[in-house]
């Protein structure tokens, strides 16, 4: 299995526009972020998490030539609204989209275009199609897939493992009847924010907390906000637990 972590940063992306803090004003790469999202590559297929705004970007930064499938954690603006760009990737083959029953009702409503086309504009859109999913295990292209149930403020979101990675962005705390679908992990993605509590993330201190009771491997920090330093929140992280950056590959 190869992650390639696409965006690594919360709704504004970092810089931030208008921002001059020292985060968006830094020069060290791995402070610029753009909006969150994880591509996997196994047994052969492409399957991406969420399609942020900067696909489009993330996806010429680092030479996707094809996406098999699309996991949808929920439909905030940042997690979603790169869909358009899907359009590259289906010339030749419809996209199977992935998500709660309301999450994929929301993206076809609020993308109507795609699902509806107007006579003649058949071949000027993404080729999709909606494929609604509960918790727990179903296949995504011969691969499977475990949607795990999360709470991102009052909202009910999906998380997702696959094999031994469980990718879970935007929460705030874990139900704990998901935690049975987080054993084993060699590798968790968790959502921190930034230092100080927040309403709908956990905190970097509420995410180590949660990495310490899930009990992974390995485990690395994403979705963060321009009050997260790259080095120095490195440093004071604990032994197995590391921030990730735009661009960092891994293979397991």
């Amino acid at each position: 299995m190869r992650l390639t972590f696409l965006g690594t940063g919360t709704s504004h992306g970092i810089p931030a526009l208008g921002c001059g803090c020292p985060v968006c004003r830094s020069k060290n790469k791995k402070n610029r972020r753009t909006r969150a999202s994880l591509l996997v590559e196994t047994q052969g297929r492409s399957i991406l998490i969420d399609t942020a705004t900067e696909l489009r970007i993330q996806a010429l930064r680092e030479g996707i030539r094809s996406i098999d499938a699309v996991l949808y954690t929920h439909t905030h603006a940042d997690h979603l609204h790169g869909i358009d760009d899907l359009r590259s990737f289906s010339h030749e083959k419809t996209i199977p989209l992935y998500g709660a029953p309301q999450v994929l009702e929301e993206i076809r409503r609020r993308f109507s275009y795609i699902f509806d086309p107007p006579a003649g504009h058949e071949s000027s859109i993404p080729h999709l199609s909606l494929h609604p999913v509960g918790a727990g295990d179903f296949p995504v292209c011969g691969v499977s897939v475990t949607a795990v149930p999360l709470k991102h403020g009052e909202a009910d979101i999906y998380g997702y493992r696959i094999g031994g990675m469980a990718y879970l962005t935007d929460c705030s705390r874990i139900p704990e009847s998901s935690r049975a679908l987080l054993e084993g992990l060699d590798i968790l993605i968790i959502d921190a924010l930034r230092p100080a509590p927040h309403p709908t993330h956990f905190s970097i201190a509420q995410a180590v907390e949660e990495i310490r009771r899930i009990g992974p491997r390995r485990a690395l920090l994403t979705h963060f906000s321009h009050a997260v330093e790259h080095r120095a929140i490195k440093k004071e992280l604990p032994p197995g637990v590391a921030p990730s950056y735009d661009g960092l590959s891994l293979r397991f």
